[in-house]
């Protein structure tokens, strides 16, 4: 058993035999009359089993495997599965921030001293302070301002009827605020 040869060798074709049947096949397109296969001097049994081969059936090359024939391929793919990885854990990084924000403005908007609200993404205590009140704003700056976003409303273009609609009520509040003489509080 030891002196046996593993079968999945004992048919493989030699390199040199591979490029003479390759050799052959482009003779034989060539021209249209078979030309006898070379034989090697080199020993009787290889002469034997080139010409058996030859003859019977031409080797078939080996077949590459699926990895190594689209090897170009791979660095492309790896490049694309992690930026696309990349974009989901991204973009599910930012949405878990957004609940976040809004949990921590809805509670600071009923806290009314300092107070701290844990963070769940960071579990770092966050200071939330009291709203600052500042001083009234003069009435002819109230009405300047206004007028300026009277005149922004103005440029805007509506995309339909009903947005039209809209900045239309609020340039007619505008105009009933900078032609009141006392301007209401806010």
């Amino acid at each position: 058993m030891s002196d046996e040869t593993p079968k999945l060798y004992v048919h493989k074709p030699k390199k040199a035999q591979l490029k003479k049947h390759l050799q052959q096949q482009q003779q034989s397109r060539a021209s249209p009359s078979p030309s006898p296969a070379p034989v090697s001097s080199s020993s009787s049994m290889t002469n034997q089993s080139t010409t058996t081969t030859s003859s019977s059936s031409p080797p078939t090359p080996p077949k590459e495997s699926f990895a190594r024939r689209y090897r170009f391929l791979w660095p492309l793919l790896l490049a694309v599965n992690f930026s696309v990885g990349a974009y989901l854990f991204m973009r599910t990084k930012k949405e878990g921030m957004e609940e976040n924000v809004t949990a921590v403005t809805s509670t600071s908007t009923s806290a009314a001293s300092t107070t701290a609200v844990t963070d769940s993404v960071t579990s770092h205590p966050v200071i939330v302070e009291p709203a600052k009140v500042r001083e009234p704003i003069p009435v002819d700056q109230q009405r300047e301002l206004f007028k300026w976003i009277l005149e922004e409303k103005r440029k805007l273009k509506p995309k339909n009827a009903e947005e039209k609609k809209k900045i239309d009520e609020e340039k007619a509040i505008l105009k009933q605020f900078i032609r009141a003489k006392p301007i209401p509080p806010f």
